[in-house]
């Protein structure tokens, strides 16, 4: 499945510079996770799970048609 980070992370009110930046990787890392063409390490997805609120597994294995 499709990890659908830009949702979470708009629905957490942060820009991709913010997520970037608590994450210490650029934004266009940022928009290659959110795009599809690039996954985070399972550390960085730990670090988007205690970002945005949620379980690890529901930013891992969130379904593309997800409305959040």
């Amino acid at each position: 499945m499709k990890i659908r980070l830009a949702a979470a992370r708009v629905n957490a009110d942060l820009t991709q510079r913010q997520v970037a930046d608590a994450l210490h990787v650029t934004q266009n890392t940022i928009v290659a996770w959110e795009n599809g063409t690039g996954e985070p390490k399972i550390s960085q997805a730990r670090k988007l799970s205690e970002l945005f609120n949620m379980p690890l597994d529901n930013i891992i294995f969130m379904p593309e048609e997800s409305n959040m």
